[in-house]
C-alpha cells in the first residue's frame, strides 16, 4: 500500500481548503475524528467480546 508523503498531504489539504473553505474545514475534521473514535470503540467492544467468549470456551 503506497504511503502518503508530506507533499501529497499538503496538496490534499490545499484542495480541501479550496473546496470547503476555511470556516467549514474544522467542522469536517471534528466530524471525521468523532467517526474514527466511534469506530475504534465499536471494534474494541467486538474484540473484547470475542476474547471473553474464547476464555469461556477454554474454561469449560
Amino acid at each position: 500500500m503506497p504511503m502518503i508523503g508530506p507533499g501529497s498531504l499538503v496538496l490534499i489539504l490545499l484542495i480541501a481548503l479550496l473546496i470547503f473553505g476555511p470556516n467549514k474545514l474544522p467542522q469536517i475534521g471534528r466530524a471525521a475524528g468523532n467517526t474514527l473514535r466511534e469506530f475504534k470503540d465499536a471494534t474494541k467492544g467486538l474484540t473484547d467480546d470475542a476474547e471473553e467468549s474464547k476464555k469461556d470456551m477454554e474454561s469449560k
